[in-house]
């Protein structure tokens, strides 16, 4: 008589860590608003704006004063926005008393808009370790050259498409 034995065998397969999606319009679109809408939230707790951040950046990165011309020019390139747009920030600004005219026609950071842009910079600072940890240093520079090459085509195919 012959004896049959069954045996039951598992297998166990490892799941393939999942690939990180290339560089592309989408990934950089889903970075983009991710990191906006937590801005954004910051920036409301402060009562103040998306644009309104990057206009007084602006001013804060020209050493706390400008000409209301270069400042609508730097702003409106940096959002792709109407100059309309950003003349009508300038003017939510400084009606906040959170820019001056200074009698040369420039436009200085008050004191209130000096501790409004300082205030959200040190909470989003926060933020932006804690998204970016880990993330190693080449890796960082490999992405930012990528972005500048990027924004220098959209730029020029703005201009383009302009002219």
């Amino acid at each position: 008589m012959t004896t049959t034995t069954a045996t039951t065998t598992a297998t166990t397969t490892a799941t393939a860590p999942v690939a990180a999606p290339a560089l592309n319009p989408r990934s950089i679109a889903l970075a983009h608003y991710a990191a906006r809408a937590l801005l954004e939230g910051v920036l409301a707790r402060h009562g103040a704006t998306f644009e309104q951040s990057v206009t007084l950046r602006a001013v804060t990165a020209a050493g706390g004063s400008v000409g209301a011309g270069e400042l609508v020019a730097e702003v409106t390139g940096a959002l792709k926005a109407p100059e309309a747009a950003v003349r009508a920030v300038v003017g939510e600004l400084t009606a906040a008393a959170l820019l001056a005219e200074r009698p040369d026609g420039s436009l200085e950071l008050t004191t209130a808009g000096r501790e409004l842009y300082e205030r959200a910079g040190a909470e989003t600072a926060g933020i932006s370790a804690r998204l970016y940890a880990g993330i190693p240093d080449a890796d960082l520079a490999a992405a930012g050259r990528a972005l500048a090459l990027i924004t220098e085509r959209a730029n020029a195919e703005l201009a383009r498409q302009a002219g």
